[in-house]
Formats: structure tokens, sequence, C-alpha cells
């Protein structure tokens, strides 16, 4: 292996460019040393390297500018604007050498399908009725999940992706569950809310889970171009969220920002504020993004190293001291029991892993159980002061977008009960290897809901004017014959008041009528709403259960793959050790200069890995 061309602790400028360079070296130290098995783990920190992935969610009300913000971050216009119509569906724009779109089709993982540039507006923006204004080339059955554009710009050269979502409209809408699904994945979040008044309570709780879910999020007051008083409006926005630790306010004017761009106009662009929100994506999630991800790659580069490490140094020090070479041996013979262990079944990590798995499947659904139990009685309480019949298109409206939120914040507790079960068994295997997997694949829960669909096969019809006419009728001339004959028995004439006590019956049978019918459409939607709940119970747990197993395999096959590695560094500096002896001294010093070569070349490589980590 030939020594690195940097000096120790030189840093590149583009912290992706320098972790790519260090793992470059790291595996053609691989290779000289013919271990395929850290080649392969330094392969896979290269392939993140090649595709960051930097997410970073725009998300607000319906209407406050998202697009317009978007379009005016990046430069271009690529998100569809309009005053009448909203997005429909969420819009990822990341880098490509050229301009190009295509739609995405619900799946795992979603299928994609090139459209032209110009029709991409069809897709995004939704029609009056909140639907995406054509099912796209999928044909009427696919479901559009949203639209990726490429986009030439040096700003998303990095692996930046700038996500544009539909309105959040209410925190217990189906698209404010769908957009805190996104954002529990994301690095970092844009909350746009214009200046025309100051945050709702709403705007303020999706905050707070927002905060909750990403650790970068800052709020961007827009439209100050169109309201004199934005800078109020700013005063009252910071009080609301004085409280929230870490979020800012930048105010920005998305329509000077177009126009700056288009006439190249400084003075203009720093008026509309953008220099600052775009320093922020630099600075605060794209340049942080990378660092943190050169970071991890640089630290798979010094584990390997000290893995080299291991088998080098336990040579040098049997042939620099015969004397010590036995205890050498009996320390590595040691060290391979303590590996084999981690190997085995009964390794104690891997029992934490099987019972915090066995005990977070239990939990989880638990959890699903009784957010499911808390809809049907919030269900069934407004079904009782209501006639289905007046109010079951928004009581479906409703109950899935209700539905949806809590699979949101079901999902949410799967993830980080997940992740504190990562760090349970990393606590077990830190003794050897001290590494811990921190990004699972939990997927946004709310497409779950489309496997579940409401009955519509019940009669909540009212009855018709004529059937209550005749039902009044019937039990008017029931009355009226009935009160007629017992007068005659008791040779009482009844006269007039028998019609009077006729249409009081009558009257009181319409009533029963109606009751007997409401309590019918009532006992109807209650049972739709159960078989409804008990689907997207039944589908969400196979997919949350699925989802476990995932995680189990990951960490399993992750660590496993480590003790491997360890049992194999082990094994190679336990046979080195032991063939000391059989060396003369020529060939010993010899040994010795080039074990000193290599080990200096390993720690510039790790000290050079270092000053790429954070």
């Amino acid at each position: 292996m030939t020594a690195p061309a940097n000096t120790p602790g030189t840093v590149e400028a583009d912290p992706l460019a320098a972790a790519n360079s260090i793992v470059d070296l790291g595996l053609k130290a691989c290779e000289a040393y013919k271990r395929t098995d850290l080649t392969d783990r330094l392969s896979a920190a290269k392939r993140s390297l090649a595709n960051p992935g930097i997410h970073i969610v725009v998300a607000g009300e319906f209407k406050q500018g998202k697009s317009s913000l978007v379009n005016g971050l990046l430069g271009a216009t690529v998100c569809p604007v309009d005053d009448d119509v909203a997005t429909a569906v969420p819009t990822y724009v990341r880098y490509g050498p050229e301009l190009q779109a295509a739609v995405l089709f619900e799946g795992e993982p979603p299928r994609r399908e090139p459209i032209p540039v110009d029709d991409i507006r069809r897709y995004v923006v939704e029609q009056s009725g909140g639907t995406p204004a054509t099912p796209g080339p999928g044909g009427p059955g696919s479901l559009v999940a949203g639209v990726e554009i490429n986009l030439p710009r040096k700003m998303l050269s990095s692996g930046l992706i700038v996500v544009d979502t539909p309105g959040v409209g209410g925190l217990g809408s189906a698209h404010a569950a769908a957009s805190l699904a996104a954002i529990s994945i994301a690095d970092a979040v844009l909350f746009v809310t214009d200046a025309s008044q100051e945050l709702t309570q709403t705007e303020v709780d999706f905050l707070r889970r927002a905060r909750d879910l990403c650790g970068t999020v800052l709020c961007v007051l827009t439209k100050i171009d169109f309201y004199p008083y934005w800078r109020r409006i700013r005063e009252l926005n910071e009080g609301h969220l004085r409280g929230e630790n870490g979020v800012q306010i930048l105010a920005v004017s998305s329509a000077l920002r177009s126009r700056a761009v288009r006439g190249n106009d400084t003075t203009l662009n720093t008026e509309s504020g953008f220099p600052d929100l775009v320093a922020f994506v630099n600075e605060q999630v794209t340049r942080r993004g990378a660092t943190k991800l050169a970071g991890e790659a640089a630290g798979e580069v010094s584990a390997v190293c000290r893995q080299l490490e291991m088998q080098f140094s336990a040579e040098r020090a049997a042939l620099a001291d015969p004397e010590t070479a036995k205890r050498v041996i009996d320390e590595l013979t040691a060290a391979k029991a303590r590996v084999d262990s981690l190997r085995s079944a009964a390794a104690k990590w891997m029992q934490t892993l099987a019972d915090g798995v066995a005990d977070l499947t239990s939990d989880i659904d638990h959890d699903l159980r009784a957010r499911i139990r808390h809809v049907l009685q919030e269900a069934d309480d407004a079904l009782e002061n209501s006639d289905p019949a007046d109010n079951w298109p928004e009581m479906e409206a409703w109950l899935e977008s209700r539905t949806s939120y809590e699979l949101v914040a079901n999902y949410t507790l799967l993830r980080r009960r997940a992740d504190d079960l990562s760090e349970q068994v990393a606590d077990h295997f830190r003794e050897v290897s001290g590494e811990v997997l921190e990004q699972f694949a939990v997927y946004n829960p709310t497409p779950l809901l489309t496997q579940a669909q409401m009955d519509h096969n019940i009669k909540l019809e009212k009855m018709s004017v004529g059937k209550q006419t005749m039902l009044a009728m019937r039990s008017t001339y029931s009355g009226m014959i009935m009160f007629t004959m017992l007068s005659s028995m008791a040779h009482i004439a009844l006269g007039p008041l028998g019609i009077g006590i006729g249409l009081v019956m009558g009257r009181k049978g319409l009533k029963d009528e109606k009751e007997r019918q409401v309590q019918q459409r009532r006992g109807q939607a209650k049972n739709a709403i159960r078989r409804y709940s008990d689907e997207v119970s039944f589908v969400t747990g196979k997919d949350s259960r699925d989802t476990l197993r995932r995680i189990q395999r990951q960490l399993r096959d992750h660590y496993s793959a480590r003790a491997d590695e360890l049992n194999k560094s082990n094994a190679a500096a336990l046979q080195s050790a032991n063939d000391v002896a059989k060396r003369s001294q020529a060939d010993r010093e010899k040994r010795l200069k080039d074990l000193d070569a290599e080990l200096t070349r390993l720690r510039m490589l790790r000290e050079r890995a270092a000053a790429v980590a954070p």
C-alpha cells in the first residue's frame, strides 16, 4: 500500500469530496491486505456518499406561498403557482444535468414514469374537489404519490432535495399526517406562513410536532411585499415561538426575489430576504448534512484501520520482544474467545435484540389498538349527536384524516423505540465494536389507508315526503279506527274528538319511525366505521411487524458482519504472532521495518479520517 498523498489532518473544502478520497484510500488498503469483508463495508459507505439525499421539507397551510418559496429559493419556476388551486401531491426537486420530470406512483419502491416538463402542473395542482387534475399516465386506477423534477442548480448538486408538500389543512388532516411523516425522515423543515396574520394555534401545534421530529426547523414569513405591517406580525410570531427552542423566523418576498433574478438586481435581491434563507440552507442544511454523512464514512474508514492495525500491532509486539510473544498469543486467544461468543446465538446482544423486538412488537400493536379505540370513541360520540344521513361525507373525511394522524404518531413511536433498541444492542456489543446502526427504513404509513376502504353499502337516506305522508295517514287511520271501535263498545260517541286522537297518534307514529330509522342509520354507520378501523388495524399491524422484522435483520446483519470482521482480524493477528518463532533474525528485522511502514500508513489514514469526522 502506498502512503497517502496528503499530510495527516488535511481536510478538503468539500466534506463529501474529502470523505470520498479517504474511502478510496481505505478501499486500496483493504485490497492490498486482501480483506474483501472490509471492502464491502467501505463500498457501502462510498455508495452513500455518491447519493447523499439531504432532504429539506417545505410545509405549511394552504395558499401560504410554499411553491413560490421553492421557486425563489432555486431561482427557477419549477413548482406550479396558482391563486385558485393548491398543491395536491408532494414535489421533489433534486439535481440533474438537465431539466426533466417524472411522476411517482404509490408502491415500494415507487414506480416512475417520465413526463414532459410542461405537464408538471397537470399532476401537482388539485381540482376544486381536492384531487389531482389528472390520474397520470398510469391510468385512472393508479395513485399519484408525487412528482420528481431534476434541475441543474449548483445548490442541489451536493445532494440537496427540496420537497414541496401539500397544505397542512389543520393538525388532524391527512395532508398534515403525510407532511409529518415526511418531516420525520427529513434533515430540515421550512415552515411557511404568510404575513396576513399571526400564527394560528394549529400552526403552532404543527411546528411543535415538527420540532420534535426534526432537529432543524425554520419558520419563513412570506408575502412581506404585500402586507405593510409584516414586522408587527413577525414580532407576534416570535412571541408565539419563544418557548420553542431553536425555531427562528426569516421574512422573505418571493415576488421581489423573482424580479431580482430576472433583472439580476442585487439590491432588490437583498430586500427580498432570500440571501439569508439561501445562507441558512447552504450552511445549516446542506453543509451540515454533508458533514454528518462524511463523518459517518470517515468513521467507517477509522474502524477498518483499527482492525488492520490490530493484525500488524500484535505481530510487531511479538517480533520486537520474543519474551512477550507468549503473552501476546494468550491475549489474542482470549480475544478470539470473546469474539466467538459475539457470533453465537446466545450472545447477550443477540438476546437483547430478540427480546427487544418481541417487546416492541407488542407495545406498538397495543399503542395502535389504543389509538384506534380512541378514534372509534370520538366517532361514536359524534354519531350520537347527529344523523349520519346529514353528515356522512364529512364523517368519512374526518375519520380518514384522524386515522392517518394516529398512524403517523404510532410510526413515530416505533421509530423512536427502534433507536433506543439499537443503542441497547450497541451497549452490549461496544466492548469490541462500539458501532451503532442509526438509520432505519421506516416508511410513510399514510398510503396504507388506501388499502382500507369505507363500506358504502349502507342505507343512510331519510324518508321521502311521500313516505312520511303515507306513514302519518296510516297511523292516523289506525288510531281513529281503534278509538271508534272502543267508543262504540262503551256506547260513547267521540265524534270529531276521534279525529283529533287519530291525528295525535299519527304524529307520534311518524316520530317513532323517524327515531327508529335514525338509530338504524347510526348503527349502520358505526358498523361501517368499525369495519374500516379493523381493516386499517389489520393492514397497519402487518406493516408494523414487517418493519420491525426488517429492523431486526438490519441490526442482526450489521453486528454479525462486525463480529465476522473482528474474528477474521483476530485470526490473522494470532496466525502472524504464532509464525514469529519460525522467522530468522534477519527476517525479523526486515519484517519489523515493513510492519512499521504499514502501521505508519494506517495511522496517517486514520488521522485523516479523524480530521474529516465532525
